[in-house]
């Protein structure tokens, strides 16, 4: 018994530590020190000391420790998580898109690793690659039974080291076996196109370091030609990223020091505004990009196309723009994830990620688990065919949105219109409605962005009119 106390003890002195490590303020530090659960930590000791003396196999302390702390967080929400030092440094390269890969956007189906497209110009591009492929080996593993981010993290690893890929291709009889070496790929978060005279695309594919600063640099390349008469700007499948970033981007399109989101949790960091200023936008002193802006940008008539993929940083954009009536929302409901994740590093390489507040959009709303409702509702495509999309309500342990509490908000006076899809015809159905939607920028079958493009020429029009 006196082993078990003395158990107890060192539990809670070790989570008093962890505490101080990831340098909360003082009081609250005080405060948590003061309200340790000893009944529970002892309960804790038990579990642990039975585990180390009858499980069927030896297990390491650190071992199970760092499963403790990983079944705590995981089971708070689904953002909130246990980073070892590979996942901590993964994390650290995707928000600075530099990563040493084969260059595949991909994603799981039936168990195996699909192949999304191959970006332009990488050792999978050039490896021959192609849309729809199928990779059901990794070298010697198989795929079936990894989850997607372990068969990612095969296949990044060393640049100029080679992985051996096993792809079952529609039309090929038998499996290609095709080695790759990898390459340091750096991510286009940012890519334009000037779609028709005078209307410029704009596609951001993810929030990161310097996503805010290529923003910028394409505005002006969509301006060189001369002035735009609308833009579209394309946060479809943007699964977000860095806050700063967000704000940065929606500062391209806001006037200076505009409200732009605004966070709120229990510790006074928590509870932040910020705007289209650059003590928030910028990290540390370099050089404010927004300055080379043109000037134009702040008043061009733009549609916001958002989907099911829009999440995080996507929505903070998306709900600032739409808050300030800087532009119509086009597509259909975003993924709703309105929490702020903090990073805090561990010793030894590792860390948490922690879920430390909710935000919101200008006017207060919380889009958590809602999600961004557009001005104008249209489908993925002409025959109105909804694309099954899981979001963040789905998930389980998912963070419950804080408007829910509270007394019931008032209907909005203005329901968001809808384009109805056409009819469909027989040339509608069959193979041709199920074809997957083009991976060509701004391509002429996006249904969506035509209906953009409409918005906007008729917008025009309309400014036009005598």
């Amino acid at each position: 018994m006196g082993k078990l106390k003395q158990a107890g003890l060192i539990c809670a002195g070790l989570l008093g530590g962890v505490l101080i490590s990831l340098q909360f303020s003082a009081m609250a530090e005080k405060e948590v020190r003061a309200s340790l659960p000893i009944e529970e930590l002892r309960t804790f000791a038990e579990v642990f000391n039975a585990i180390k003396q009858g499980y069927v196999e030896p297990i390491d302390d650190k071992k199970l420790i760092t499963h403790a702390i990983s079944g705590m967080l995981s089971n708070l929400d689904p953002h909130s998580a246990y980073l070892d030092a590979d996942a901590y440094k993964d994390l650290q390269v995707g928000t600075q898109g530099e990563f040493g890969g084969l260059g595949i956007e991909v994603g799981m189906e039936d168990g195996l690793v699909k192949v999304v497209s191959p970006i332009e110009d990488t050792p999978a591009d050039r490896g021959g690659i192609k849309s729809g492929d199928l990779i059901f080996k990794l070298d010697d593993t198989l795929v079936k039974g990894l989850s997607l981010s372990d068969a990612v993290k095969r296949m990044r690893g060393k640049p100029k080291t080679q992985i051996r890929l096993s792809i079952i291709r529609k039309d090929e009889a038998k499996p290609i076996e095709i080695t790759l070496t990898r390459e340091v790929i750096k991510v286009q978060s940012v890519k334009s196109k000037l779609v028709e005279e005078g209307y410029g695309y704009l596609r951001v594919t993810s929030f990161q370091e310097s996503t805010a600063a290529s923003v910028v640099k394409h505005l002006n390349d969509l301006y060189k030609p001369g002035a735009l008469k609308g833009l579209v700007l394309d946060l479809r499948n943007d699964p977000g990223g860095l806050l700063n970033t967000a704000i940065g981007v929606s500062a391209a399109f806001l006037p200076p020091k505009t409200l732009v989101t605004s966070t709120d949790g229990r510790t006074p960091d928590a509870k932040r505004q910020y705007y289209a200023s650059p003590e928030d936008y910028l990290r540390g002193t370099r050089e404010d990009y927004i300055k080379n802006l043109p000037a134009e940008a702040l008043k061009v008539p733009m549609v916001v196309l958002i989907n099911g993929g829009s999440a995080s940083a996507s929505e903070i954009v998306a709900g600032a723009l739409q808050d300030h009536k800087r532009a119509v929302i086009l597509g259909t409901t975003s993924f709703g994830k309105g929490s702020v994740q903090t990073v805090l590093p561990l010793p030894g390489s590792a860390a948490i990620k922690l879920t430390t507040a909710r935000y919101f959009t200008p006017s207060g709303r919380s889009i958590q688990a809602k999600g961004i409702v557009p001005d104008i509702v249209v489908e993925e495509t002409a025959n109105g065919s909804p694309s099954l999309r899981l979001r963040e309500a789905d998930l389980e342990h998912h963070l419950q949105n804080s408007k829910d509490d509270a007394a019931p908000a008032k209907p909005q006076s203005k329901a968001p219109a809808v384009v109805k899809p056409r009819p469909a015809t027989p040339k509608d159905e069959g193979e041709e409605a199920a074809e997957p939607p083009s991976r060509e920028l701004a391509s002429k079958k996006d249904y969506q962005l035509g209906q953009a493009l409409n918005l906007l020429k008729g917008l025009q029009f309309m400014q036009n009119r005598p």
